[in-house]
């Protein structure tokens, strides 16, 4: 329901001045450096902890690599994989002003290497695919989307024959991944699970 602006009560105003939160990017070119990001109901970015133990898994896997963030969200797992030498990133978001809000925190940091898609993941998926050395697959929880993207990701030829994928899931959930994918690490945060995958060519 639209309200006028003169009705809204006062904790509507409070929350829509509601300050933006923050995201710190761990390790690489940028590190230390601190960007906004949008105070909004459902955006849930990877814990500092989760991403800095996901990215020293990866180790020096990222440099020169293209990467694949396919739920952006706050585009946080893409910009550390840009500060720590990945040669491209394709953030892919579905909601316009989250995505804008990226591609704005690209700009702030000079960074060329990102390229931003408003878009939804399925649909993504559904375009002629191209090849990915790491993705990035941390879908909206209690959904069910991660067996489906996982099956597509593989089943159209979307990674190199090599690809690292990390998937985050909640908690209770065991993964239906390719037979071919071996798990590499896993760890867990609050109501979260992180694993990191290795393909195998078949």
């Amino acid at each position: 329901m639209t309200r006028n602006r003169s009705t809204r009560s006062s904790s509507s105003r409070r929350s829509a001045a509601k300050p933006l939160g923050k995201l710190r990017i761990i390790g690489g070119d940028f590190r230390r450096r601190q960007l906004p990001v949008l105070d909004k109901p459902g955006l849930r970015p990877t814990p500092d902890r989760v991403r800095e133990t996901l990215f020293n898994w990866l180790g020096q896997a990222l440099y020169g690599k293209k990467v694949l963030d396919l739920f952006a969200g706050t585009g946080a797992l893409g910009i550390e994989a840009i500060s720590r030498g990945a040669a491209q990133v394709t953030f892919v978001e579905s909601d316009r002003q989250v995505a804008a809000h990226i591609t704005q925190n690209l700009e702030t940091l000079k960074a060329q290497q990102g390229d931003v898609v408003v878009q939804d993941a399925q649909a993504f998926l559904m375009q002629p695919a191209q090849c990915f050395d790491i993705v990035f697959l941390d879908p909206p929880f209690h959904q069910g989307w991660a067996a489906g993207c996982c099956a597509t990701l593989e089943a159209d030829h979307w990674l190199a024959p090599e690809a690292m994928i990390y998937l985050e899931t909640e908690r209770d959930l065991t993964p239906d991944v390719p037979t071919h994918w071996v798990l590499h690490r896993e760890t867990q945060a609050g109501e979260s699970t992180a694993r990191l995958y290795q393909r195998r060519a078949p």
